[in-house]
């Protein structure tokens, strides 16, 4: 039987996005690397957002090899610390002129549980705590900037999450897969609210799905779980097949009109019916506000 991999087709467009600025979180590995490589050949400054700065340099190497651009730099930032997040957007908001595309892309994957710098379980922090506090603290130079896009990674398991305003933490029970499926509901309610807020002012934002891909998020997966992967392995993505939604809603011109939906496969996806509560998402949107201790008009 022939692999799937080979029908997921790299999406096509010859745009060109020169002299223009993207921060990329957790751009050293996987879809972000990608993604990197991708909006470095299209001429763009790509800024390299990363935790492990080794990590981050070696992946650098690779990103200006294979994009032909030295107009890549790497910058660190550690989304479970509200202070490293404080510190790059200050870099950012000192250093550059403009920045064109933020893409919320770096996340954590059914991990053991553990908290963050500030507290927050680490999935719902990382993923979502920690991209509302770097959005926030980026959004003036963006509005600048603007046309601008605001991309936010999410996945299809958002469909099986939800969210536990009263336990946002999970302090009172912990299941992995549910807080990983929550934090990614909330990927796709904070698109949805930022878009109503961005209204007139020429920043749109968009929640995507990049496919069950081959990455080392799968490194938390209990044994069961990375022997069905591996058996899935034929019918799942390489890094670049899925980075490719990410490229389309940071590229296409077609999407410039567009704002606050959901992406898969390089086109409009159905998202859960949970992730278009609007009462939901105004109530995550405040209780975020709450925990980071920042006021968001």
């Amino acid at each position: 039987m022939q692999s799937l991999r080979n029908y997921f087709r790299p999406w096509s467009s010859n745009v060109r996005l020169d002299g223009k600025t993207v921060v990329i979180t957790g751009a050293n590995t996987g879809i972000g690397k990608d993604t990197a490589i991708d909006l470095a050949k299209r001429g763009m400054r790509v800024i390299m957002a990363c935790r492990d700065m080794e990590k981050a340099n070696a992946a650098l190497k690779d990103v200006t090899d294979a994009s032909g651009s030295q107009n890549v730099v790497c910058r660190k930032l550690d989304l479970s610390d509200s202070k490293s997040i404080r510190e790059f957007a200050q870099t950012i908001n000192s250093e550059e002129k403009q920045l064109n595309i933020l893409i919320n892309n770096a996340g954590v994957m059914v991990c053991p549980y553990g908290k963050t710098a500030d507290g927050f379980e680490m999935q719902i922090g990382v993923n979502h705590m920690g991209h509302f506090l770097l959005t926030h603290l980026l959004l003036d130079v963006i509005k600048k900037s603007a046309p601008a896009r605001i991309i936010n990674v999410s996945s299809m398991a958002h469909k099986w999450g939800a969210i536990n305003l009263e336990d946002i933490n999970s302090e009172k029970s912990y299941d992995r897969t549910k807080a990983y499926s929550q934090s990614k509901l909330a990927n796709v309610l904070f698109t949805r609210s930022l878009a109503k807020r961005l209204e007139g002012t020429g920043v749109t934002t968009y929640a995507l799905h990049p496919g069950v891909v081959q990455t080392d998020l799968w490194r938390h997966l209990n044994w069961p779980q990375q022997a069905a992967m591996w058996l899935a392995r034929p019918f799942t993505k390489t890094s670049v097949q899925g980075a490719q939604t990410t490229i389309y809603c940071a590229v296409a011109p077609e999407l410039e009109t567009e704002s606050g939906k959901y992406y898969s496969d390089c086109a409009p996806a159905s998202c859960s019916s949970a992730a278009m509560d609007d009462d939901t998402a105004q109530r995550l949107w405040d209780l975020s506000c709450q925990m980071l201790n920042i006021t968001w008009d």
